[in-house]
């Protein structure tokens, strides 16, 4: 008997999905035993089904889905916290089981989300919101569980990794290299969501709960983007032998989980400094495994699709087999959540000050006055209208110090022109 599905959301993703269903449903089922059946698609436009020839499946009332007696699994892929979190917990309370690929939701309402499908004893499947085309939670589930997993680190956002490369590589600035992703269909018309790092933190919460079987939510998620870069940055990282990312970091800490999102310096040697590009990457520490490193597509109609496709036909292999839930809700634990103002690091902090005499010598004594030492301090460029870049570099520091020292030289008379730029260093 076949698996049926209804699929709520035909657009970039959900359109791939259909394609992938349509081209490979008897390979599923001559290769895995797996029979899977399209029963309803779901969305505001009947004209996207009709693209992918399933028109005569379509309707415009998701309650046709999830109220479906016939229908197994119903597949959310209309992203965002409200209607679709209505079209999940609606599904998983008539008995359905979900995949989704909404990260925003799980890195929000997890919780409920994983207590709903407990409930209704059914299975909530996501491995499509973190990575795109990646395996990494399935991973973390089933494959690493024998470890105790001490790191989980990742470029997780192709739009950033894309605009850092270009400004990098081709010097850039910050707007020359957002319009170029805009117009290559990288970023949105908005892309607050990718530049200011929410997306990534979003992703990162997911991964952290799961690696520290422990609640971690966006909220919980310290997030800073990648707007004040300038390719300045850039080149005096390239000198001191370093790369710059947006990450999201997530370490296990005796004190808790240390879980932020943030431009990164990490050194030219480490895995993650090759990643360029839209190119996604997930670096994980195990204490049994060592190092390890997930590389793929983070984004887009097939890498997505083949994700959310993967979860489908693992859930349809449980229904065929009579299978309850595998791997339910793992959050065990309630780990605290390290304050940002306590992280200790090592920074770059560069200052666009006015090129007088006096500006270095008090900017300098601001850094000894909240105990930050300074490893190095060098004017990059030549003065430009009276203005200067100074780079500071310091030894391992506490976060809390570093922003006194940067509110103290804010207070300056006369001195910053523009926002400074911090990056934290990542060894």
């Amino acid at each position: 008997m076949a698996v049926k599905v209804g699929l709520v959301g035909t657009g970039t993703v959900g359109g791939g999905c259909i394609d992938i269903l349509l081209a490979h449903k008897d390979d599923f089922k001559r290769h895995y035993g797996i029979d899977v059946e399209l029963a309803r698609v779901c969305s505001l436009d009947a004209a996207e089904a009709e693209a992918h020839g399933v028109g005569h499946l379509f309707t415009n009332d998701f309650n046709e889905v999830i109220n479906d007696p016939d229908i197994d699994i119903v597949v959310e892929l209309i992203g965002g916290t409200t209607f679709a979190k209505t079209v999940v917990l609606g599904a998983l309370a008539a008995g359905k089981n979900v995949v989704t690929a909404n990260k925003a939701l799980m890195a929000s309402s997890g919780q409920e989300v994983m207590d709903a499908a407990e409930a209704a004893g059914k299975e909530i499947a996501f491995e499509a919101s973190v990575g795109g085309g990646i395996p990494i939670i399935d991973p973390l589930k089933h494959s690493l569980i024998a470890n105790e997993i001490e790191t989980v680190m990742g470029i997780v956002n192709g739009t950033t990794n894309y605009m850092l490369t270009r400004m990098a590589d081709d010097g850039m600035d910050y707007d020359e290299a957002l319009k170029e992703a805009q117009a290559q269909g990288f970023a949105e018309a908005n892309p607050s969501a990718d530049v200011d790092g929410f997306d990534a933190a979003a992703k990162i919460a997911i991964l952290a709960s799961i690696a520290f079987n422990s609640r971690v939510t966006m909220d919980d998620v310290y997030t800073d983007g990648i707007t004040a870069i300038t390719p300045v940055d850039l080149e005096a990282a390239r000198d001191m032998g370093y790369v710059v990312k947006l990450l999201a970091i997530a370490h296990r800490r005796p004190e808790g989980i240390d879980v932020r999102v943030h431009p990164t310096m990490i050194p030219e040697g480490h895995q993650l400094a090759t990643v360029n590009g839209v190119m996604n990457a997930i670096y994980v520490v195990g204490d049994a495994v060592g190092e390890t490193m997930f590389f793929g597509a983070g984004a887009g109609s097939g890498p997505a699709a083949s994700a959310v496709m993967g979860d489908v036909l693992e859930v349809a292999r449980h229904v065929q087999q009579g299978i309850g839930p595998i791997v339910g809700c793992t959050c065990t634990d309630d780990l605290a959540i390290i304050p940002m103002d306590e992280l200790r690091s090592k920074y770059y902090i560069r200052f666009s000050v006015a090129d007088r005499p006096g500006v270095l010598a008090a900017m300098t004594a601001a850094f000894a006055n909240h105990g930050v030492s300074v490893h190095s301090v060098v004017q990059r460029g030549k003065g430009k209208s009276g203005v200067v870049d100074v780079v500071y570099v310091t030894h391992t520091a506490q976060e809390k110090a570093i922003r006194a020292v940067m509110d103290e030289i804010a207070a300056l008379n006369d001195v910053l022109h523009g926002e400074p730029s911090l990056i934290r260093v990542e060894e």
